[in-house]
This record gives C-alpha cells, sequence and structure tokens, in this order.
C-alpha cells in the first residue's frame, strides 16, 4: 500500500465518481464500446465469459488505451478529462517507483525505463464494476490471476473485496484510505529474473454493496522484447528463468484465458 504518493484526494474521489456515472449510463450506450478484441482502444464489457471460467463473472468492466495514446469516452461529461489527468498522475508514480525498483536490483535508476522504453510504454485505464450479487458464493468478481505489464496501481470506493495470494493462502486486503494499492505484475518478474513475484489476486463479490475499482497496469512498450536481464543471468548459478517474448505477444497469448507466466517460465533444474 503506497501513502503519500501526491495524487490529490479530491482526482482520486472525482475519477471514481466518473466511473460510477459511466456505469449508470443506459446500457446502450455503453454497448457500444462492447467488443471481444482486446486491441480496440476503448473496450467495455459484461456478464459471463463462459470460456475462460465455469462460475458466473459478477462484473462490469471498462478499458481504455490511455498511453502511449490517450482514448477516451465523451460521456459522461467531463470524465475524459478527470482520467487523461489520473492517468498522468499514475504514470508519474509508477515511473518513481520504478526507479527505487532498478536501483534496488542493482542498477541505476533509469535502468528499466530505457530498458522497458516506458516512454512509449503502454497504459491502461480499467474500470471495474461489482454489483451486489444475490449468491455471492456462486459467483466471482474476477477469478485469480495475475496482471501483465510492470507495476498496477489499484484504488477503489471503500467495498473490500480484492483478496491477495500469499503461501498458498488467500487474504482481505483492506486499503489504507486514499492509498494506492501496487500490484507487482508479470513483467516485472520476468524482467527482475524471479526477484520479484507477480501477485496473485482476486475479486469477490458480496451481496449489499456495489464495489467500484479502477486499475491502473503500466507496462514496457508494446514492441519491447522483454527477458531477464542479462546483469541478472548467471548461466551456471542463476540461469534465465523465462523465455523472452515480445510484450504485445503476451497480452495476445492471454485471449485463451490461461495463465501466460506459466506459458514463458523456464524449467530450472
Amino acid at each position: 500500500m503506497l501513502v503519500n504518493h501526491g495524487v490529490p484526494e479530491t482526482l482520486m474521489k472525482a475519477v471514481l465518481d466518473d466511473c460510477n456515472e459511466f456505469f449508470n449510463l443506459p446500457m446502450e450506450e455503453k454497448m457500444e464500446f462492447a467488443t471481444k478484441d482486446i486491441w480496440k482502444p476503448i473496450r467495455f464489457g459484461t456478464g459471463v465469459d463462459i470460456k475462460v471460467e465455469k462460475f458466473f463473472f459478477w462484473r462490469d468492466f471498462l478499458k481504455v488505451f490511455a498511453h502511449p495514446e490517450f482514448h477516451f469516452l465523451s460521456k459522461p461529461q467531463g470524465f475524459s478529462e478527470i482520467a487523461q489527468e489520473y492517468c498522468k498522475r499514475c504514470h508519474e508514480v509508477s515511473m518513481e517507483l520504478l526507479k527505487g525498483i532498478s536501483e534496488s536490483l542493482g542498477f541505476e535508476e533509469s535502468y528499466i525505463e530505457k530498458a522497458m522504453n516506458l516512454k512509449s510504454g503502454f497504459q491502461l485505464f480499467a474500470a471495474n464494476l461489482y454489483p451486489p450479487c444475490p449468491q455471492p458464493e456462486l459467483a466471482m468478481g474476477i477469478p485469480a490471476h495475475t496482471d501483465h505489464g510492470l507495476l498496477t496501481l489499484l484504488i477503489e470506493n471503500g467495498i473490500g473485496g480484492l483478496q491477495i495470494q500469499h503461501n498458498g493462502k488467500w487474504f482481505h486486503v483492506n486499503p489504507l484510505p486514499n492509498s494506492f494499492l501496487v500490484n507487482t505484475a508479470d513483467h516485472l518478474e520476468i524482467l527482475s529474473n524471479g526477484r520479484y513475484k507477480s501477485i496473485m489476486h482476486r475479486a469477490v463479490v458480496n451481496n449489499q454493496s456495489t464495489r467500484i475499482s479502477i486499475a491502473i497496469p503500466n507496462g514496457p512498450s508494446l514492441d519491447t522484447m522483454v527477458s531477464p536481464a542479462p546483469e541478472l543471468v548467471d548461466n551456471e548459478s542463476r540461469p534465465a528463468a523465462y523465455i523472452p517474448m515480445k510484450y504485445k505477444d503476451y497480452m495476445d497469448l492471454q485471449l485463451d484465458g490461461k495463465p501466460c507466466l506459466e506459458r514463458v517460465r523456464l524449467p530450472i533444474a
């Protein structure tokens, strides 16, 4: 959990409020953006995806490409401007964190920025709405998964539901007010050759309150080939634990719903 991050509380509240307004729009207005194509820059989805999981996906979502080029909706009024400022501030926070992570790995602070071409890095604005569920034990907001990219910054509207896996057990996350929950993601694990672990997490639902969360994944540029940093690989004592793969190809792998990280992880004798 990250506090003292410099992003105004008023901005965090405003972007959550605007997400709520968007999800309250008439369904036909939202369905204009309904598509299965993950490369559409604005995408709305709702309900069930039977191919991925056997149980209900109890959520609506909005996913918008925010960087290197910012796309957004025209409704509700003012949402685009608030979201653009919020994404810009999140990008600044993630860049500061990645400087510290670079140094923790023994590099200069700009190492990850340069290696992952973050000036053209891919950033996504992903809002989720979890309405009250009459049978929460039969549904799941989002099943267990790890995130693509380097770091994901998450906020929510004060209604809990996020769980994180640690040592095989699930723990409820109770975020501090106005904090970011920072998830380390797949490409940070790959780049660090396993020193940083991608966090397994899921969202559970309840039968009383509507939860809204906003996740901002920050990743390499789509054309960047991501592999373990050569300086962190020693063929005898610490061999490369992951195969190189272009970030865009990795995201395409996710389409069949299987965990991607296992598919690039090399068996270590």
